[in-house]
């Protein structure tokens, strides 16, 4: 049975846990840490790792907003996409055209 002082507490655990994560959402926090492997003085292993957590708005802030221009993410980056990879397929088809002798078809008109 649960009784009403324990509920208490995990509700203010719990109103804890909130203010601390929207604190690290938005002010945001870096983790970094390098892994290096040595054998006799030789470096056989670098890892860098880097890691942000932020609120997507204080990434915006920090000039990180890859999510807006990746097709992976974004409908409109891969709408965007398709159209430049058309464009590029007209100007080469073009390109071509321009290259290709008169076929017999066009001679004869």
């Amino acid at each position: 049975m649960v009784t009403q002082q324990t509920a208490v507490q995990h509700a203010m655990q719990s109103d804890r846990l909130a203010d601390i994560l929207e604190r690290v959402l938005d002010k945001g926090i870096v983790i970094a840490g390098d892994i290096r492997i040595k054998l006799v003085d030789i470096e056989l292993l670098t890892i860098q790792i880097r890691l942000v957590i932020a609120s997507v708005d204080k990434a915006r802030e920090m000039g990180m907003d890859w999510w807006t221009t990746s097709s992976y993410f974004s409908s409109k980056a891969k709408e965007s996409e398709r159209e430049s990879e058309i464009t590029q397929l007209k100007k080469r088809i073009e390109q071509l055209e321009e290259k290709a002798p008169a076929t017999k078809d066009s001679r004869n008109a």
